[in-house]
Protein backbone atom coordinates (compact mmCIF):
# COMPACT_ATOMS: atom_id res chain seq x y z
CA UNK A 1 0.00 0.00 0.00
CA UNK A 2 1.29 3.65 -0.89
CA UNK A 3 0.58 0.79 -1.58
CA UNK A 4 -1.25 3.24 1.79
CA UNK A 5 -1.72 6.25 3.32
CA UNK A 6 1.55 8.20 3.99
CA UNK A 7 2.81 7.23 0.68
CA UNK A 8 2.61 5.27 -2.47
CA UNK A 9 4.43 4.56 -6.11
CA UNK A 10 4.19 7.32 -8.01
CA UNK A 11 5.73 8.59 -11.25
CA UNK A 12 5.59 9.32 -15.01
CA UNK A 13 4.07 6.70 -17.45
CA UNK A 14 7.17 5.32 -18.19
CA UNK A 15 8.25 4.85 -14.35
CA UNK A 16 4.98 4.45 -12.34
CA UNK A 17 3.98 1.47 -10.25
CA UNK A 18 -0.31 1.25 -10.70
CA UNK A 19 -2.46 -0.86 -8.91
CA UNK A 20 -6.39 -1.58 -10.25
CA UNK A 21 -9.16 -3.27 -11.65
CA UNK A 22 -12.24 -2.62 -14.18
CA UNK A 23 -15.28 -4.42 -12.57
CA UNK A 24 -17.83 -4.04 -9.48
CA UNK A 25 -16.90 -5.78 -6.60
CA UNK A 26 -19.98 -6.69 -4.61
CA UNK A 27 -20.66 -8.80 -1.81
CA UNK A 28 -21.83 -11.47 -4.24
CA UNK A 29 -18.41 -10.95 -5.99
CA UNK A 30 -17.00 -11.04 -2.63
CA UNK A 31 -18.70 -14.40 -1.49
CA UNK A 32 -17.85 -16.13 -5.03
CA UNK A 33 -14.05 -15.44 -5.01
CA UNK A 34 -13.68 -16.96 -0.95
CA UNK A 35 -15.64 -20.15 -2.50
CA UNK A 36 -12.86 -20.60 -5.06
CA UNK A 37 -10.04 -20.71 -2.22
CA UNK A 38 -12.29 -22.83 0.01
CA UNK A 39 -12.04 -25.92 -1.89
CA UNK A 40 -9.22 -28.07 0.18
CA UNK A 41 -6.43 -28.50 -2.43
CA UNK A 42 -3.88 -28.99 0.46
CA UNK A 43 -3.31 -30.55 4.21
CA UNK A 44 -0.74 -27.75 4.72
CA UNK A 45 -1.49 -26.35 8.15
CA UNK A 46 -1.31 -22.72 7.63
CA UNK A 47 -1.88 -20.62 10.64
CA UNK A 48 -1.71 -16.51 11.53
CA UNK A 49 -4.39 -14.52 12.47
CA UNK A 50 -5.44 -10.27 12.29
CA UNK A 51 -2.85 -8.20 13.41
CA UNK A 52 -3.74 -5.29 16.01
CA UNK A 53 -5.60 -2.39 13.58
CA UNK A 54 -7.07 0.07 16.30
CA UNK A 55 -10.71 -0.91 15.02
CA UNK A 56 -11.96 -1.77 18.48
CA UNK A 57 -10.57 1.37 20.44
CA UNK A 58 -11.23 3.84 17.18
CA UNK A 59 -14.86 2.46 17.26
CA UNK A 60 -15.05 3.56 20.85
CA UNK A 61 -14.27 6.97 19.75
CA UNK A 62 -16.77 7.20 17.24
CA UNK A 63 -19.34 5.93 19.54
CA UNK A 64 -18.73 8.16 22.48
CA UNK A 65 -17.78 5.50 25.24
CA UNK A 66 -16.69 6.58 28.56
CA UNK A 67 -12.81 6.36 29.42
CA UNK A 68 -10.94 6.53 32.72
CA UNK A 69 -10.57 9.72 33.99
CA UNK A 70 -7.40 11.43 34.53
CA UNK A 71 -4.71 10.78 37.24
CA UNK A 72 -2.45 13.73 36.54
CA UNK A 73 -2.62 17.12 34.71
CA UNK A 74 0.50 18.05 32.38
CA UNK A 75 1.18 21.41 31.31
CA UNK A 76 3.33 21.42 28.22
CA UNK A 77 3.53 23.92 25.05
CA UNK A 78 2.80 21.63 22.09
CA UNK A 79 0.78 18.01 22.38
CA UNK A 80 1.15 15.96 18.87
CA UNK A 81 -1.86 13.69 18.06
CA UNK A 82 -1.01 10.48 15.84
CA UNK A 83 1.94 8.95 14.94
CA UNK A 84 2.47 8.77 11.59
CA UNK A 85 4.61 9.72 9.45
CA UNK A 86 2.76 13.36 9.60
CA UNK A 87 3.25 13.51 13.64
CA UNK A 88 6.87 11.88 13.55
CA UNK A 89 7.67 14.81 10.81
CA UNK A 90 5.96 17.21 12.73
CA UNK A 91 7.86 15.93 15.65
CA UNK A 92 11.15 15.95 13.82
CA UNK A 93 11.01 19.60 12.85
CA UNK A 94 10.16 20.56 16.38
CA UNK A 95 13.61 19.19 17.71
CA UNK A 96 15.65 20.19 15.03
CA UNK A 97 14.44 23.74 15.51
CA UNK A 98 15.66 23.16 18.91
CA UNK A 99 12.47 23.35 20.51
CA UNK A 100 12.01 20.25 22.81
CA UNK A 101 9.23 20.95 24.96
CA UNK A 102 6.33 18.89 23.61
CA UNK A 103 5.24 14.85 23.48
CA UNK A 104 3.62 12.67 20.38
CA UNK A 105 0.82 10.38 21.54
CA UNK A 106 0.52 7.50 19.57
CA UNK A 107 -2.95 5.19 19.90
CA UNK A 108 -0.95 1.96 18.47
CA UNK A 109 1.57 0.12 20.54
CA UNK A 110 4.12 0.70 17.66
CA UNK A 111 4.22 3.94 15.63
CA UNK A 112 4.41 5.15 11.95
CA UNK A 113 0.99 4.72 11.03
CA UNK A 114 0.95 2.82 7.44
CA UNK A 115 4.77 3.31 7.78
CA UNK A 116 4.84 0.28 10.11
CA UNK A 117 6.74 -2.91 10.51
CA UNK A 118 6.77 -6.11 11.80
CA UNK A 119 9.79 -8.91 11.71
CA UNK A 120 10.17 -12.75 11.88
CA UNK A 121 13.03 -15.23 12.30
CA UNK A 122 12.94 -14.50 7.85
CA UNK A 123 13.45 -10.65 7.40
CA UNK A 124 11.76 -7.18 8.65
CA UNK A 125 8.80 -6.54 5.96
CA UNK A 126 5.95 -3.49 5.39
CA UNK A 127 3.11 -3.65 6.68
CA UNK A 128 1.82 -1.02 4.58
CA UNK A 129 3.82 1.81 2.70
CA UNK A 130 6.94 0.30 1.05
CA UNK A 131 9.06 2.83 -0.96
CA UNK A 132 9.51 6.04 -1.48
CA UNK A 133 10.43 7.02 -5.32
CA UNK A 134 13.22 8.75 -5.48
CA UNK A 135 12.85 12.74 -5.03
CA UNK A 136 13.36 15.28 -7.54
CA UNK A 137 15.76 18.29 -6.56
CA UNK A 138 13.06 20.38 -5.84
CA UNK A 139 11.67 17.55 -3.29
CA UNK A 140 13.77 19.93 -0.48
CA UNK A 141 12.22 18.17 2.48
CA UNK A 142 12.51 14.46 1.54
CA UNK A 143 16.12 15.20 0.64
CA UNK A 144 17.34 16.95 3.85
CA UNK A 145 15.88 14.41 5.95
CA UNK A 146 17.21 11.57 3.49
CA UNK A 147 20.61 13.42 4.09
CA UNK A 148 20.48 13.06 7.70
CA UNK A 149 19.75 9.55 6.99
CA UNK A 150 22.69 8.76 5.30
CA UNK A 151 20.39 7.94 1.96
CA UNK A 152 21.81 10.50 0.26
CA UNK A 153 25.51 11.59 0.69
CA UNK A 154 27.04 14.57 -1.26
CA UNK A 155 24.24 14.42 -3.64
CA UNK A 156 24.64 10.45 -4.65
CA UNK A 157 21.84 8.28 -3.46
CA UNK A 158 23.06 4.88 -1.55
CA UNK A 159 22.62 1.99 -3.80
CA UNK A 160 21.56 -0.25 -1.35
CA UNK A 161 18.91 2.13 -1.13
CA UNK A 162 17.85 2.33 -4.86
CA UNK A 163 15.57 -1.09 -5.83
CA UNK A 164 17.27 -3.94 -7.21
CA UNK A 165 16.47 -5.33 -10.16
CA UNK A 166 14.16 -6.79 -11.82
CA UNK A 167 12.06 -4.35 -9.68
CA UNK A 168 8.24 -5.21 -11.87
CA UNK A 169 6.76 -7.80 -13.18
CA UNK A 170 3.07 -8.35 -14.55
CA UNK A 171 1.17 -11.76 -14.83
CA UNK A 172 -0.56 -11.85 -18.11
CA UNK A 173 -2.30 -13.94 -20.73
CA UNK A 174 -0.81 -17.24 -18.52
CA UNK A 175 2.77 -16.19 -18.06
CA UNK A 176 4.88 -13.05 -16.27
CA UNK A 177 6.32 -10.24 -18.53
CA UNK A 178 8.72 -7.39 -17.26
CA UNK A 179 7.17 -4.26 -15.89
CA UNK A 180 3.73 -3.32 -15.35
CA UNK A 181 2.08 -1.61 -18.31
CA UNK A 182 0.39 -4.43 -20.38
CA UNK A 183 2.37 -5.34 -23.28
CA UNK A 184 1.38 -9.66 -23.63
CA UNK A 185 -1.08 -9.33 -26.80
CA UNK A 186 -1.36 -5.34 -26.83
CA UNK A 187 -2.68 -4.44 -30.47
CA UNK A 188 -0.97 -1.42 -32.70
CA UNK A 189 -4.58 0.74 -30.94
CA UNK A 190 -3.07 0.08 -27.65
CA UNK A 191 0.35 0.86 -28.13
CA UNK A 192 -1.10 4.48 -30.08
CA UNK A 193 -3.21 4.94 -27.07
CA UNK A 194 0.31 4.73 -24.60
CA UNK A 195 2.05 6.86 -26.64
CA UNK A 196 -0.15 9.70 -27.26
CA UNK A 197 -1.19 9.25 -23.20
CA UNK A 198 2.58 9.82 -22.69
CA UNK A 199 2.56 12.84 -24.79
CA UNK A 200 -0.51 14.12 -22.55
CA UNK A 201 1.61 13.61 -19.45
CA UNK A 202 4.53 15.37 -21.14
CA UNK A 203 2.39 18.49 -21.54
CA UNK A 204 0.81 18.39 -18.00
CA UNK A 205 4.61 17.80 -16.50
CA UNK A 206 5.68 21.19 -18.57
CA UNK A 207 2.41 23.52 -16.79
CA UNK A 208 4.03 23.05 -13.41
CA UNK A 209 0.97 22.61 -12.20
CA UNK A 210 1.41 19.32 -10.63
CA UNK A 211 4.07 18.94 -7.88
CA UNK A 212 5.09 17.61 -5.34
CA UNK A 213 4.11 18.34 -2.41
CA UNK A 214 0.85 19.54 -4.63
CA UNK A 215 0.63 22.79 -3.01
CA UNK A 216 3.89 24.53 -4.67
CA UNK A 217 1.93 24.00 -8.25
CA UNK A 218 -2.18 23.08 -7.89
CA UNK A 219 -4.46 25.70 -9.14
CA UNK A 220 -8.01 26.09 -9.63
CA UNK A 221 -8.70 23.07 -12.82
CA UNK A 222 -10.87 21.97 -14.78
CA UNK A 223 -9.65 18.79 -14.43
CA UNK A 224 -10.85 18.49 -10.63
CA UNK A 225 -14.23 18.60 -12.19
CA UNK A 226 -14.37 15.81 -13.97
CA UNK A 227 -13.22 12.19 -13.08
CA UNK A 228 -9.97 10.62 -14.83
CA UNK A 229 -11.86 7.97 -16.08
CA UNK A 230 -14.40 10.67 -18.27
CA UNK A 231 -11.51 12.43 -19.18
CA UNK A 232 -10.26 9.58 -20.88
CA UNK A 233 -13.46 8.70 -22.87
CA UNK A 234 -13.10 12.66 -23.26
CA UNK A 235 -10.15 12.10 -25.10
CA UNK A 236 -11.17 9.30 -27.24
CA UNK A 237 -8.50 6.55 -25.29
CA UNK A 238 -9.73 3.58 -26.07
CA UNK A 239 -7.21 0.91 -25.15
CA UNK A 240 -8.57 -1.96 -22.78
CA UNK A 241 -5.28 -2.31 -21.37
CA UNK A 242 -4.84 1.75 -21.25
CA UNK A 243 -7.81 1.87 -18.60
CA UNK A 244 -6.94 -1.04 -16.67
CA UNK A 245 -3.18 0.68 -16.37
CA UNK A 246 -5.27 3.79 -14.99
CA UNK A 247 -7.60 2.36 -13.24
CA UNK A 248 -4.85 0.03 -11.40
CA UNK A 249 -2.71 3.60 -10.89
CA UNK A 250 -5.38 4.80 -9.36
CA UNK A 251 -5.95 2.10 -6.96
CA UNK A 252 -2.30 1.87 -5.94
CA UNK A 253 -2.27 5.21 -4.50
CA UNK A 254 -6.08 6.72 -3.87
CA UNK A 255 -7.62 2.87 -2.99
CA UNK A 256 -10.20 3.96 -5.57
CA UNK A 257 -10.97 3.03 -9.19
CA UNK A 258 -10.71 5.73 -11.95
CA UNK A 259 -14.55 6.46 -12.30
CA UNK A 260 -14.12 7.75 -8.62
CA UNK A 261 -10.37 9.40 -8.90
CA UNK A 262 -10.41 13.17 -9.80
CA UNK A 263 -9.00 13.84 -13.17
CA UNK A 264 -6.38 16.27 -12.10
CA UNK A 265 -5.06 13.88 -9.60
CA UNK A 266 -5.15 11.03 -11.69
CA UNK A 267 -2.79 12.85 -14.24
CA UNK A 268 -1.12 14.09 -10.71
CA UNK A 269 -0.20 10.36 -10.17
CA UNK A 270 1.88 10.87 -13.42
CA UNK A 271 3.32 13.91 -14.48
CA UNK A 272 4.47 14.84 -11.01
CA UNK A 273 7.30 12.57 -11.49
CA UNK A 274 10.39 13.08 -13.13
CA UNK A 275 10.66 10.23 -15.87
CA UNK A 276 14.33 10.16 -15.90
CA UNK A 277 14.05 8.96 -11.92
CA UNK A 278 15.73 6.14 -10.86
CA UNK A 279 14.64 3.81 -8.09
CA UNK A 280 12.35 4.17 -6.02
CA UNK A 281 14.14 3.80 -2.70
CA UNK A 282 13.07 1.25 -0.26
CA UNK A 283 14.18 -0.85 2.32
CA UNK A 284 12.94 -4.81 3.52
CA UNK A 285 10.37 -3.48 6.01
CA UNK A 286 9.58 -0.71 3.47
CA UNK A 287 9.14 2.71 4.59
CA UNK A 288 9.10 1.46 8.10
CA UNK A 289 12.77 1.90 7.95
CA UNK A 290 12.32 5.81 8.03
CA UNK A 291 10.16 5.33 10.78
CA UNK A 292 12.24 3.06 12.92
CA UNK A 293 14.96 6.04 12.36
CA UNK A 294 13.00 8.53 13.11
CA UNK A 295 12.07 7.05 16.48
CA UNK A 296 15.13 6.70 17.63
CA UNK A 297 15.32 10.44 17.00
CA UNK A 298 12.40 10.69 18.90
CA UNK A 299 11.62 8.27 21.37
CA UNK A 300 11.98 10.22 24.21
CA UNK A 301 9.12 12.36 22.99
CA UNK A 302 6.73 9.33 22.02
CA UNK A 303 3.73 7.96 24.09
CA UNK A 304 2.45 4.69 22.47
CA UNK A 305 -0.61 3.14 23.36
CA UNK A 306 -1.99 6.13 24.56
CA UNK A 307 -5.11 7.11 22.31
CA UNK A 308 -6.23 10.94 22.58
CA UNK A 309 -10.07 10.83 23.08
CA UNK A 310 -10.95 14.15 24.18
CA UNK A 311 -9.61 17.49 23.27
CA UNK A 312 -11.59 20.49 24.96
CA UNK A 313 -10.76 23.92 25.30
CA UNK A 314 -9.81 25.50 28.71
CA UNK A 315 -9.16 29.28 28.15
CA UNK A 316 -6.50 30.10 25.56
CA UNK A 317 -5.43 26.52 26.01
CA UNK A 318 -6.19 23.19 25.02
CA UNK A 319 -6.55 19.99 27.45
CA UNK A 320 -5.77 17.03 25.86
CA UNK A 321 -7.22 13.52 27.55
CA UNK A 322 -4.89 10.54 26.73
CA UNK A 323 -4.43 7.58 28.92
CA UNK A 324 -4.11 8.41 32.74
CA UNK A 325 -3.43 12.00 31.81
CA UNK A 326 -4.65 15.22 30.80
CA UNK A 327 -2.18 17.37 28.82
CA UNK A 328 -2.57 21.15 29.11
CA UNK A 329 -1.23 22.70 26.20
CA UNK A 330 -0.88 26.00 24.27
CA UNK A 331 -1.31 23.99 20.57
CA UNK A 332 -2.39 20.93 19.35
CA UNK A 333 -0.97 19.33 16.07
CA UNK A 334 -3.50 16.85 14.80
CA UNK A 335 -1.71 14.68 12.58
CA UNK A 336 -3.79 11.42 12.72
CA UNK A 337 -6.89 11.41 10.07
CA UNK A 338 -8.63 14.53 10.09
CA UNK A 339 -11.84 13.03 10.12
CA UNK A 340 -11.15 11.71 13.82
CA UNK A 341 -10.73 15.61 15.40
CA UNK A 342 -14.77 15.84 15.50
CA UNK A 343 -15.11 12.83 17.62
CA UNK A 344 -12.45 14.50 19.93
CA UNK A 345 -13.29 18.13 19.63
CA UNK A 346 -16.24 20.26 19.77
CA UNK A 347 -14.38 23.04 17.99
CA UNK A 348 -12.85 20.52 14.84
CA UNK A 349 -15.48 21.15 12.15
CA UNK A 350 -16.91 18.04 10.81
CA UNK A 351 -16.08 16.85 7.03
CA UNK A 352 -18.61 14.69 5.02
CA UNK A 353 -17.10 15.34 2.23
CA UNK A 354 -13.47 13.48 2.94
CA UNK A 355 -13.41 10.07 1.14
CA UNK A 356 -11.62 7.53 3.06
CA UNK A 357 -10.26 4.24 1.47
CA UNK A 358 -10.56 0.78 3.31
CA UNK A 359 -7.59 -1.70 2.71
CA UNK A 360 -6.43 -5.07 3.54
CA UNK A 361 -2.34 -6.09 3.67
CA UNK A 362 -1.07 -9.24 4.33
CA UNK A 363 2.38 -10.28 5.03
CA UNK A 364 2.56 -14.32 3.91
CA UNK A 365 5.50 -16.55 5.06
CA UNK A 366 6.84 -18.98 2.75
CA UNK A 367 8.83 -21.95 3.66
CA UNK A 368 10.04 -22.56 0.03
CA UNK A 369 9.47 -20.22 -3.01
CA UNK A 370 6.74 -21.40 -5.92
CA UNK A 371 8.20 -23.22 -9.01
CA UNK A 372 9.79 -20.32 -11.26
CA UNK A 373 7.39 -19.85 -14.54
CA UNK A 374 9.94 -18.09 -16.91
CA UNK A 375 11.10 -15.30 -15.05
CA UNK A 376 12.90 -14.17 -12.00
CA UNK A 377 10.49 -12.74 -9.40
CA UNK A 378 10.73 -8.97 -9.66
CA UNK A 379 10.03 -6.55 -6.09
CA UNK A 380 6.52 -5.56 -7.27
CA UNK A 381 4.37 -8.75 -9.02
CA UNK A 382 1.26 -8.00 -9.89
CA UNK A 383 -1.57 -10.08 -11.46
CA UNK A 384 -3.47 -8.62 -14.21
CA UNK A 385 -7.23 -7.62 -13.83
CA UNK A 386 -7.09 -9.58 -10.32
CA UNK A 387 -9.14 -7.47 -7.56
CA UNK A 388 -6.33 -7.38 -5.20
CA UNK A 389 -3.12 -5.38 -5.87
CA UNK A 390 0.04 -7.68 -6.08
CA UNK A 391 2.66 -8.49 -3.88
CA UNK A 392 6.26 -6.81 -2.99
CA UNK A 393 9.00 -9.43 -2.04
CA UNK A 394 10.60 -8.16 1.36
CA UNK A 395 14.09 -10.37 0.93
CA UNK A 396 14.59 -8.91 -2.18
CA UNK A 397 17.02 -6.25 -1.00
CA UNK A 398 19.16 -9.04 0.46
CA UNK A 399 22.24 -9.46 -0.49
CA UNK A 400 22.40 -12.93 -0.17
CA UNK A 401 22.99 -15.05 -3.56
CA UNK A 402 19.87 -17.49 -2.46
CA UNK A 403 17.14 -17.36 -0.76
CA UNK A 404 15.10 -20.57 0.35
CA UNK A 405 12.63 -18.55 2.46
CA UNK A 406 10.90 -15.47 2.07
CA UNK A 407 7.86 -12.86 2.77
CA UNK A 408 5.61 -11.60 0.50
CA UNK A 409 3.58 -8.30 1.52
CA UNK A 410 0.09 -8.85 -0.06
CA UNK A 411 -1.95 -5.30 -0.76
CA UNK A 412 -5.70 -5.44 -1.45
CA UNK A 413 -7.76 -2.09 -2.01
CA UNK A 414 -11.20 -2.15 -1.63
CA UNK A 415 -12.65 0.35 -3.85
CA UNK A 416 -15.12 -1.06 -5.58
CA UNK A 417 -18.55 0.06 -3.82
CA UNK A 418 -19.19 2.06 -0.90
CA UNK A 419 -16.41 2.58 1.47
CA UNK A 420 -18.41 2.46 4.20
CA UNK A 421 -20.02 -1.11 3.22
CA UNK A 422 -16.30 -1.85 2.41
CA UNK A 423 -15.23 -1.32 6.06
CA UNK A 424 -18.17 -3.40 7.25
CA UNK A 425 -16.97 -6.43 5.02
CA UNK A 426 -13.60 -6.01 6.19
CA UNK A 427 -14.79 -6.81 9.93
CA UNK A 428 -17.45 -9.28 8.47
CA UNK A 429 -15.10 -11.53 7.14
CA UNK A 430 -13.12 -14.17 9.52
CA UNK A 431 -9.26 -14.84 9.09
CA UNK A 432 -9.75 -18.10 7.35
CA UNK A 433 -12.46 -16.28 4.70
CA UNK A 434 -9.41 -13.82 3.88
CA UNK A 435 -6.57 -16.35 3.81
CA UNK A 436 -8.41 -18.15 1.01
CA UNK A 437 -9.69 -15.25 -0.74
CA UNK A 438 -5.53 -14.29 -0.61
CA UNK A 439 -4.55 -17.40 -1.30
CA UNK A 440 -7.05 -17.84 -4.46
CA UNK A 441 -6.15 -14.95 -6.14
CA UNK A 442 -2.36 -15.81 -5.43
CA UNK A 443 -2.72 -19.30 -7.03
CA UNK A 444 -3.59 -17.58 -10.75
CA UNK A 445 -0.07 -16.50 -10.73
CA UNK A 446 1.57 -19.39 -8.89
CA UNK A 447 -0.28 -22.97 -8.95
CA UNK A 448 1.63 -24.93 -6.10
CA UNK A 449 1.04 -21.61 -3.50
CA UNK A 450 -0.55 -23.64 -1.30
CA UNK A 451 2.66 -25.70 -0.35
CA UNK A 452 4.79 -22.91 -0.25
CA UNK A 453 2.82 -21.23 2.64
CA UNK A 454 3.21 -21.47 6.46
CA UNK A 455 1.80 -18.54 7.86
CA UNK A 456 -0.43 -15.17 6.54
CA UNK A 457 -0.65 -12.33 8.89
CA UNK A 458 -3.68 -9.60 7.91
CA UNK A 459 -4.00 -6.10 8.70
CA UNK A 460 -7.26 -4.46 8.15
CA UNK A 461 -7.42 -0.45 7.74
CA UNK A 462 -10.80 0.82 7.69
CA UNK A 463 -9.55 4.19 6.89
CA UNK A 464 -6.14 3.57 5.29
CA UNK A 465 -5.91 6.53 3.26
CA UNK A 466 -7.67 9.63 1.62
CA UNK A 467 -9.32 9.95 -1.39
CA UNK A 468 -8.71 12.63 -4.31
CA UNK A 469 -12.70 12.33 -5.43
CA UNK A 470 -13.60 14.62 -7.97
CA UNK A 471 -13.72 18.28 -6.72
CA UNK A 472 -11.17 17.59 -3.98
CA UNK A 473 -8.48 20.42 -5.06
CA UNK A 474 -11.48 23.37 -4.74
CA UNK A 475 -12.99 21.74 -1.65
CA UNK A 476 -13.92 24.57 1.26
CA UNK A 477 -13.69 21.70 3.58
CA UNK A 478 -10.14 20.79 3.09
CA UNK A 479 -9.25 25.20 2.55
CA UNK A 480 -10.45 25.34 6.15
CA UNK A 481 -8.74 22.85 7.85
CA UNK A 482 -5.70 23.77 5.86
CA UNK A 483 -5.64 27.59 7.17
CA UNK A 484 -7.65 26.42 10.35
CA UNK A 485 -6.06 30.18 12.45
CA UNK A 486 -6.70 28.45 16.05
CA UNK A 487 -4.49 26.19 18.26
CA UNK A 488 -5.69 23.31 17.27
CA UNK A 489 -3.65 22.83 13.89
CA UNK A 490 -3.80 20.05 11.40
CA UNK A 491 -1.02 17.75 9.61
CA UNK A 492 -2.39 14.47 7.90
CA UNK A 493 -1.40 13.90 4.32
CA UNK A 494 -5.32 13.57 3.78
CA UNK A 495 -5.31 17.91 3.67
CA UNK A 496 -3.48 17.08 0.10
CA UNK A 497 -6.60 14.92 -0.56
CA UNK A 498 -3.90 11.74 -1.13
CA UNK A 499 -1.66 9.78 0.87
CA UNK A 500 1.69 10.07 0.00
CA UNK A 501 5.10 10.04 1.85
CA UNK A 502 6.02 13.66 0.70
CA UNK A 503 2.63 14.85 1.42
CA UNK A 504 2.46 13.87 4.89
CA UNK A 505 5.87 14.79 5.51
CA UNK A 506 4.94 18.26 4.29
CA UNK A 507 2.12 18.55 6.23
CA UNK A 508 3.89 17.65 9.00
CA UNK A 509 6.61 20.00 9.57
CA UNK A 510 4.03 23.14 7.87
CA UNK A 511 2.49 22.83 11.07
CA UNK A 512 5.52 22.40 12.97
CA UNK A 513 6.32 25.54 11.50
CA UNK A 514 3.26 27.57 11.89
CA UNK A 515 3.52 26.04 15.90
CA UNK A 516 6.96 27.48 16.28
CA UNK A 517 6.67 31.24 14.36
CA UNK A 518 3.19 31.66 17.13
CA UNK A 519 5.72 30.35 19.74
CA UNK A 520 8.09 33.31 18.65
CA UNK A 521 10.84 30.58 17.87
Amino acid sequence: MSRAADTGARGSLETVRPRARTGRWTRRNFLGFALIGLAPKTQRAIIGGFADDGHGPGHALRDHSQFPSARRTMKIPVVIVGGGIAGLSAAWRLDKRGFRDFVLLEMHGQAGGNARWGENEITAYPWAAHYVPVPGKTTALVRELFEELGVLRNGVWDDRYLCFSPQERLFLHGRWQEGIEPAVGSTARDREDFSRFGDCIRQFRATGEFTIPMDLGAKPSQLDRLSIAAWLRQERFTSRYLYWYINYACRDDYGALAGDTSAWAGIHYFASRDPEEKGPLTWPEGNGWISRKLLAKLEHYVRTGTMAHRIRREGNRLQVSAGDTDYLADFVIFAAPSFLASHLSDDAPAIPNFVYSPWLTANITLDRLPRAQGMETAWDNVIYDSPALGYVVATHQSLRTHEDRSVWTFYWSLAEGPPAANRRLLLEYDWDWWKAAILADLERAHPDIRNCVSRIDILRLGHAMARPVVGFLESQERRNLINSRGNLLFANADLSGFSIFEEAQYRGIQAAERVLARLGR
